[in-house]
């Protein structure tokens, strides 16, 4: 679907969530790095229980957002406003931010396989208040760039908990190029999985 040009910025994304949401898009990858700040100097290590629940949290999360990636491309379509459709197929069907989700899903998995589970609830809010702001502030620049078209697939499609399609909508899937663009995920997470697994053997 094509963007029309938009003649106003919309309501949305005026609000002071929204201007919140702006800065914190601007800098979210911080984020990870407190969490990953805590779980490291934080003592603590995994089961072996822990660590299959958390990866299997983990693989599941980038498979949810590798979906994501194939429908919208390697460069979502919220990082611009020149951007020239609005992709309301594939996983995007079944809510509005299945990158997040599965974002979600990933550090979460990594939280346990950490060992620090005193954290998981304190990591769970952080990331709720972080990218809802966040959201606010996506959720606005779309309405200004799509207007009503944007409107209708807000109102069919949840924000966040995945559910059953009401609109019909089809479109290519590039899993070649989501697989490519995520190559360097991969590798971060290989990193990570290796300093847990230093972590816990200076600690024993």
């Amino acid at each position: 679907m094509s963007a029309s040009a938009a003649k106003e910025i919309s309501a949305a994304e005026q609000t002071r969530a929204a201007r919140i949401g702006a800065w914190l898009f601007r800098h979210r990858s911080w984020l990870p790095l407190l969490f990953l700040g805590i779980v490291l100097v934080a003592p603590g290590g995994a089961t072996r229980v822990e660590w299959i629940v958390g990866g299997i949290l983990i693989v599941i999360g980038e498979a949810y957002r590798m979906a994501g990636v194939a429908a919208a491309g390697t460069e979502t379509r919220r990082r611009s406003r020149a951007v020239q459709r609005l992709v309301t197929y594939g996983v995007f069907a079944w809510s509005r931010n299945p990158l997040y989700n599965g974002n979600f899903l990933i550090w979460m998995g990594f939280v346990v396989i950490s060992g620090v589970l005193w954290f998981l609830p304190l990591a769970m809010l952080l990331f709720a208040a972080e990218y809802s702001l966040i959201v606010r502030y996506e959720e606005g620049v779309l309405e200004s760039t799509f207007g009503r078209e944007y409107l209708e697939y807000k109102q069919c499609t949840p924000r966040w908990v995945p559910s059953r399609p009401q609109l019909k909508s089809e479109g290519e899937l590039d899993w070649k190029g989501a697989f490519k663009s995520e190559i360097s995920t991969f590798l971060q997470y290989l990193v990570l999985v290796i300093a847990f697994v230093v972590k816990e053997r200076l600690t024993r």
